[in-house]
């Protein structure tokens, strides 16, 4: 059975007609074809679909499409300003190359994002403990936590 969902993705409103059952991952990516957030393991455990939903970093593998009724979700695509200009956290991550093949890229800004919210100065340990929910297999980290604290302490300015 088909349920009418309608949310702001982006700043823009997003409706559309889909099954029960459609994770939001699967909406964003397919009906709005926003494929900057990826599907990675299907069971909320490597963080690749994080996006923002209402201020907040959720992992959109895990959520229904129709939970997000109503909602204010951000998605990679939607961090940068309308002129091309980057996000201080996406341009951390270029600066400090935290990227190397950049699948998980996406939903590690996200995190990142959310994360300097509330950690505007933040250690290495915290940076680590904040990225358990998002995996990569290509860096090992270093230049990803370097970028996270550089981003933060840009976002706090």
């Amino acid at each position: 059975m088909a349920v009418k969902i309608s949310m702001k993705v982006n700043g823009k409103p997003a409706s559309a007609d889909v099954e029960e059952r459609t994770l939001l991952v699967t909406f964003i990516r397919e009906t709005l074809r926003l494929t900057g957030t990826h599907v990675g393991c299907d069971t909320a455990q490597c963080g690749a679909c994080t996006v923002s939903m209402n201020g907040k970093a959720v992992k959109s593998c895990s959520m229904l499409a129709m939970q997000a009724e109503g909602a204010d979700i951000t998605t990679i695509e939607g961090v940068a300003k309308a002129d091309g200009t980057l996000h201080p956290m996406q341009a951390a991550f270029k600066e400090h190359h935290g990227l190397q093949c950049g699948f998980c890229t996406p939903g590690m800004v996200m995190n990142a994002i959310d994360f300097a919210k509330h950690h505007p100065n933040p250690s290495e340990t915290e940076i680590r403990e904040a990225l358990e929910g998002n995996l990569c297999r290509c860096t090992g980290y270093h230049n990803i936590v370097k970028a996270i604290g550089a981003g933060a302490r840009a976002m706090a300015k």
